[in-house]
């Protein structure tokens, strides 16, 4: 299963901002989700670029958080669910991904992670877990993302 890149809309902000991280840093920048709720802006870059798009101790992080205004969350990006669930849920560690189709057609994703990585995989007040809804949702057409 892999994401279909055409059904992505990007917003003339988000485009913006996905040139500003480029410039400022160099990475493929594949992606950019900004959520209002918890004032972030989540960048999905090409995995190797996740270290060059942070930055030496956070630097381009905090430079974007001070231009921007907005917490800053950089995640690598696949096409794989898999992979992509991994890079979301980082660093926790996933042991088993399971996909249902629910009668009225909603997709959920079970994600059974090792026990000792449930709270650094929901995060503080489920904001790792919404990290991870909004963009499996945006790439993966998954509606909800339950955490075992």
């Amino acid at each position: 299963m892999s994401s279909d890149k055409s059904q992505v809309k990007i917003t003339p902000d988000e485009f913006r901002f996905m040139a500003l991280l480029n410039e400022l840093t160099g990475a493929v920048v594949r992606d950019c989700i900004v959520e209002e709720e918890n004032n972030r802006v989540i960048f999905l870059v090409n995995p190797e670029d996740v270290g060059r798009a942070i930055g030496p101790k956070g630097f381009f992080v905090q430079r974007l958080k001070k231009i921007l205004n907005k917490n800053i969350e950089i995640v690598g990006y696949s096409s794989n669910l898999e992979e992509q669930v991994k890079y979301a849920l980082a660093p926790a560690r996933i042991k088993e991904i399971k996909l249902s189709t629910k009668p009225d057609g909603s997709k959920v994703l079970y994600v059974a992670v090792d026990p000792a990585d449930k709270g650094i995989a929901i995060g503080k007040n489920g904001r790792n877990v919404q990290r991870a809804r909004l963009i499996l949702k945006r790439h993966f057409d998954i509606d909800s993302v339950v955490i075992a």
